[in-house]
C-alpha cells in the first residue's frame, strides 16, 4: 500500500474515532473569509545600526583587560591596556629630537643676525625644526594608542584578544554595537525588485521567539551584487529587549491585500506530511478534520485551501482538545 493511501487510511479512522462530546471550556475560533495581507516572505539577519570594531595602532602585548563580552561600557571606558614600552622610548627620543632642534633653530637666528651665517642655513635649521615639532606629536599620539579606548556607548558583543596575546595594527579586539538601535537585512532576487518597489509595509518574524514586530523603514539599496544578482533591503526595528546581533529573521513584504480562509498556526496538528485542525460540531462533538494548507499570511495565520468552511469553529489549542477526547469527556 502507498504511503500516502496508508496516511489517509490512518487519518480516516483518527476522524471516525473522535466522534466524543467535548467538554464546552475549549477556546474556539469561528473561521470566516477575511481581508489578509499578501506578502512574500524573505530571510534576515539581525545587525545593530550603530556597531564598531575597536584595533590598536601599535603592535604590542595585551597587558591587562577591562571588558569582556555582554558588559555595558560607556564612550571612553577603557577596554584593554597594551605593552606600549617601545612608543614610549620613541616618544622620548622624539622629545630629544625636538628639543635639539629647537636649539639649533634659535643659535642660527642668532648667528644671522650677527651676520655669522647665511639665510639658507637658518631655512634649514627651521625646517629641521618643523620635522621634529611633526615628529614629537606622532610620536605622543602612538604613545596613547597604548589604552584602549570604547569608541561609543553600547555593550561588548564579542572581545577578540586575550590577556598575554600579541596584538596587532589592523587586527580587531573588539566588537560593540548600542542596543536601542537594530535592523534585520535582506537580500531579494532581482525578479522580485519590481514588487519591492512599492512596498511600504513590512512585518519581521522571528520563528525562535514565536513573535511578530512592525518594521519601522523599509529601505532598499540601489546596488546588487555582481556575484549572486541579488538587492539588499534594510528594515527597521523598534527596540526589542529579546533581540540581538547575528539573530536570524524572517521579513514579510505587504504587496497587497485578498479575502482567504485562514486558520491560527497554534491551532494545526501536524503529523507528517498531515495537517489538521480539532474543529466543534454543532453538538459540541470534536472531529479531527485534514486540511490542505497555502502559505503562511497574516499575523501567525496560515492560509487553508480545504477543510473548511466558513463558520466552522476551530480549537485553537489541540492539545487540551486530544486531552479532552482522551479523557471522555
Amino acid at each position: 500500500m502507498k504511503p500516502f493511501l496508508l496516511r489517509s487510511l490512518v487519518l480516516a479512522c483518527l476522524l471516525a474515532a473522535t466522534g466524543v462530546r467535548a467538554a464546552d471550556s475549549l477556546p474556539v475560533v469561528t473561521v470566516a473569509p477575511h481581508a489578509v495581507d499578501l506578502a512574500f516572505p524573505a530571510e534576515a539577519v539581525v545587525e545593530a545600526v550603530q556597531q564598531a570594531t575597536v584595533g590598536t595602532q601599535i603592535a604590542g602585548r595585551v597587558l591587562e583587560v577591562h571588558a569582556d563580552a555582554g558588559q555595558s561600557v560607556a564612550k571612553g571606558t577603557l577596554l584593554m591596556r597594551i605593552d606600549g614600552r617601545e612608543a614610549a622610548e620613541a616618544a622620548r627620543a622624539a622629545e630629544a629630537q625636538y628639543a635639539m632642534a629647537k636649539l639649533n633653530y634659535e643659535r642660527q637666528r642668532q648667528l644671522k643676525e650677527q651676520k655669522f651665517v647665511s639665510q639658507a642655513a637658518v631655512d634649514k635649521a627651521k625646517a629641521d625644526f618643523d620635522a621634529a615639532a611633526a615628529n614629537r606629536s606622532a610620536a605622543g599620539a602612538s604613545q596613547s594608542h597604548a589604552s584602549i579606548v570604547a569608541p561609543m556607548a553600547g555593550i561588548v558583543a564579542r572581545r577578540h584578544a586575550e590577556p598575554g596575546d600579541m596584538a596587532m595594527p589592523g587586527a580587531p579586539l573588539f566588537t560593540l554595537y548600542q542596543p536601542g538601535s537594530l535592523r534585520v537585512t535582506a537580500s531579494i532576487p532581482q525578479h522580485r525588485l519590481p514588487a519591492m518597489r512599492g512596498v511600504t509595509t513590512a512585518r519581521v518574524e522571528f520563528p525562535e521567539l514565536g513573535k511578530w514586530v512592525d518594521a519601522t523603514t523599509i529601505q532598499l539599496l540601489p546596488t546588487a551584487d555582481a556575484a549572486t544578482h541579488v538587492s539588499t533591503v534594510r528594515v527597521g526595528l523598534p527596540a526589542l529587549p529579546d533581540v540581538v546581533p547575528g539573530m536570524f529573521a524572517r521579513v514579510h513584504f505587504v504587496t497587497g491585500q485578498a479575502q482567504k480562509l485562514t486558520v491560527p498556526a497554534a491551532a494545526v496538528v501536524r503529523r507528517g506530511e498531515v495537517a489538521a485542525v480539532y474543529v466543534q460540531a454543532a453538538d459540541g462533538r470534536l472531529l479531527l478534520r485534514q486540511l490542505r494548507l497555502g502559505e503562511a499570511v497574516g499575523k501567525g495565520e496560515i492560509e487553508v485551501l480545504a477543510g473548511l468552511a466558513s463558520g466552522d469553529k476551530v480549537v485553537v489549542d489541540p492539545v487540551k482538545a486530544a486531552i479532552s477526547l482522551k479523557s471522555g469527556k
